[in-house]
């Protein structure tokens, strides 16, 4: 069971607290090669004043529905599981009632079989039987599904729609992707055809085939929502979101296109209730192919890593930097020994395009990064100082050190800087690990609005470090309407947009 970090506890009570969502708790909800069909419906431009007809995927699910299955596990529960399947039952939250814990929840049927009464913490743990969905890529018998539908399972039995069960041996599962790879003694068995996610439309027909609440073969269809989403769970997935009505059970399934290919693996909802309410996320099948690649070849999978820290850039950052719209992955710090600083990238940098693809969000980056292996080079396009650059970094493993995302949601407000600012002494110099910087002894009017507190540490304006007062006093006089302060606080290093009068 995941941990809700504060950062991202915080992103769904933002929005709640603006009415975006509403009052109600907000659950981010893990839902538990052949040639391909022949399109369904004729891909034409719509017509004002006529009708265009809806598709019928009973094609699609006579040829491909053999090739989904029911995966049922029986595994041993964890504490939050155990506390979860307490609250399940209406018995008391044996760890502390938490309000967060309901954000992160398996989208997985779980059904709780204790193994004695009056269970005390030390007492052994109960077992859990669950039940998931999954497909096969394979005719030998690999099947493609959730990493968390698998986790520490006991025993993994996959059921056919001919009714056959095979008991399935997990070859691997990457968590960060939540996938996982699966492989049964069968041969000759019906496949799946994968698609490519970038022929994707928004808007576009797709259907989920799938066991919710254990009723197996069950298909459901709706419209692609968006594509790129990145959700507050620190994923470097860039989520697929439907409208396609998944439920617990239908973990690991497969999402289809029009044209009968597996475009993603039904993965996640937003939910205040635990089921479906319109807002689904499917894994973009080609980073599951690439992962699935990886688990066949070596068992585990390594992830890429360039050793940034990086940010949003909303509009204020955006006019700071002289961006003309505020996109792009703002690097607020850099690891010393990493890819990154190798490559000759620094803070106050924006990465707009990694390979040629966009960089929209700061979300895009991970996710961007996330398909390319160790030791690969990366081309990328960044803007510097109001004028764009090209740099070419040589990716390293994320097995070495994770990188960071930082978010910068506060909103600067009209005013005067308002910061008195003194230059660091050596011995504090030493402390805070920089070579240069001023600590804000006082901070007030817009600085304090936007969210700079005395104790921090002002390294950087607009991506130009500094080292006097007169620095920052002659950036300001130089900006028309915001500047960007990189700040230390503690070990974190993050870009705060302070909005000028």
């Amino acid at each position: 069971m995941n941990t809700v970090s504060l950062k991202s506890t915080k992103l769904v009570l933002a929005l709640v607290a603006a009415g975006a969502i509403g009052g109600a708790g907000v659950s981010l909800v893990q839902t538990g090669l052949a040639h391909a069909a022949a399109p369904v419906v004729a891909t034409v431009p719509a017509t004002p004043g006529v009708p265009m007809a809806l598709p019928d995927f009973s094609q699609i699910t006579a040829q491909y529905g053999p090739a989904v299955v029911n995966i049922s596990v029986t595994s041993v529960a964890s504490a939050e599981d155990q506390a979860e399947i307490a609250q399940q039952q209406g018995q008391d939250d044996p760890f502390g009632n938490d309000p967060f814990f309901e954000f992160f929840k398996r989208f997985q049927g779980q059904q709780g079989q204790q193994q004695g009464r009056g269970q005390r913490p030390n007492a052994p743990r109960q077992m859990v039987r669950g039940q998931g969905s999954g497909f096969i890529v394979g005719a030998d018998g690999t099947i493609l599904t959730n990493a968390h539908v698998v986790r520490d399972a006991k025993e993994v039995t996959v059921k056919l729609t001919d009714r056959r069960e095979y008991v399935a041996k997990v070859l691997g599962s990457d968590p960060k992707t939540d996938i996982a790879v699966l492989k049964i003694d069968a041969k000759n068995l019906p496949v799946v055809t994968l698609g490519k996610v970038s022929d994707l439309r928004v808007g576009e027909w797709v259907l989920a085939i799938g066991s919710p609440f254990g009723f197996e073969n069950t298909v459901t269809a709706g419209v692609v929502s968006a594509k790129g989403r990145s959700l507050p769970d620190d994923s470097s997935v860039s989520f697929i979101q439907t409208d396609v009505a998944v439920n617990p059970g239908n973990s690991g399934g497969p999402l289809f296109n029009t044209r009968g290919e597996v475009v993603g693996i039904n993965s996640q909802i937003y939910s205040r209730t635990g089921g479906y309410q319109g807002v689904s996320f499917a894994i973009p099948i080609d980073l599951a192919g690439k992962i699935k690649d990886q688990i066949v070849a070596h068992g585990k999978v390594e992830h890429a890593r360039l050793g940034v820290a990086v940010q949003e850039v909303n509009q204020t950052l955006a006019d700071s930097f002289k961006l003309d719209k505020p996109e792009g992955a703002l690097v607020s710090a850099v690891d010393k020994n990493g890819p990154a600083a190798k490559a000759g990238l620094e803070p106050g940098d924006v990465i707009r395009k990694v390979n040629g693809q966009p960089i929209v969000s700061s979300g895009d980056l991970p996710s961007a990064i996330s398909l390319s292996t160790p030791g690969e080079t990366v081309k990328l396009d960044i803007w510097r100082k109001g004028e764009p650059v090209q740099i070419d970094a040589r990716l390293g493993s994320l097995n070495d050190k994770a990188s960071k995302v930082a978010n910068s949601d506060e909103g600067a407000q009209k005013g005067k800087l308002g910061l008195a600012l003194r230059p660091l002494a050596p011995d504090e110099l030493r402390s805070a690990g920089v070579p240069a910087g001023l600590l804000i002894e006082e901070a007030g009017g817009a600085a304090a609005n936007a969210g700079v507190n005395p104790g921090d540490v002002l390294l950087a304006i607009n991506g130009t470090p500094v080292r006097s007062v007169e620095q920052v006093r002659a950036a300001v006089a130089k900006s028309d309407k915001s500047v960007a302060l990189l700040i230390q606080r503690g070990e974190d290093k993050i870009f705060v947009p302070v909005r000028l009068g």
